[in-house]
């Protein structure tokens, strides 16, 4: 599937979208993509990006803000600090520490934009949170608005999380969340694939 194809507000608008990948794949620069599109046709004041990446180390991981050279004109919303825990973590106590300091840094954003939420909600690095924090916290702020575009770590670079079960949670979470969005798609060297189209499945089952 080519991206061009994908790029059309009817398929966007009042959609949820989860883009998949190893790291460095390019699911946060495909995000950028989509979220430019949508201020290029007027819904800048409807975006709210959640970022729960860490800033970009070894090539791996990235803020939003990391590929970009001006702010979008959007609501941002992501904490001070968010730490990699498979690249930091030595051991697995450091490991499950850096996914909980994640978690109870990002926990009070969820609840900021539940609280007041916008019609556009975009979330980078949806994983981060999911080593440690309820799914039940990501599918609140999913309701709240009426277009979701995510993007999640899914493939086995980064699998290695010194017994910690940070990775096989992170998956099992991941995969749970499929049957709550109209798109899923994967991002890879043979180029972009989709695991589940809204237009063969019509809307998502879960809402």
């Amino acid at each position: 599937m080519e991206f061009s194809n994908f790029l059309k507000l009817k398929k966007i608008l009042n959609k949820r979208i989860l883009i998949l990948g190893e790291t460095g794949s390019g699911k946060t620069r495909l995000t950028i993509e989509i979220v430019k599109f949508l201020c290029s046709h007027g819904y800048s004041k409807d975006i709210t990006i959640i970022d729960m990446a860490p800033e970009r180390m070894h090539g791996i991981g990235g803020r939003i803000k990391d590929f970009l050279t001006k702010p979008l004109p959007v609501r941002y919303l992501t904490p001070p600090n968010i730490y990699p825990p498979r690249t930091l973590g030595k051991n697995r106590e450091e490991v499950i520490k850096y996914a909980y300091l994640n978690y109870m840094a990002l926990k009070p954003i969820i609840a900021q934009f539940i609280k007041n939420s916008t019609r556009i909600l975009v979330v980078n690095d949806l994983t981060i949170y999911l080593h440690a924090g309820p799914l039940e916290d990501i599918l609140e702020c999913f309701k709240c608005s009426e277009t979701v575009i995510a993007n999640a770590y899914y493939g086995t670079r980064l699998i290695d999380d010194h017994g910690s079960g940070i990775s096989k949670r992170e998956k099992e979470l991941v995969k749970a969340i499929f049957t709550c969005m109209d798109w899923v798609v994967l991002l890879s060297k043979e180029g972009i694939k989709l695991l589940k189209s809204a237009e063969s499945e019509g809307n998502a089952k879960q809402r």
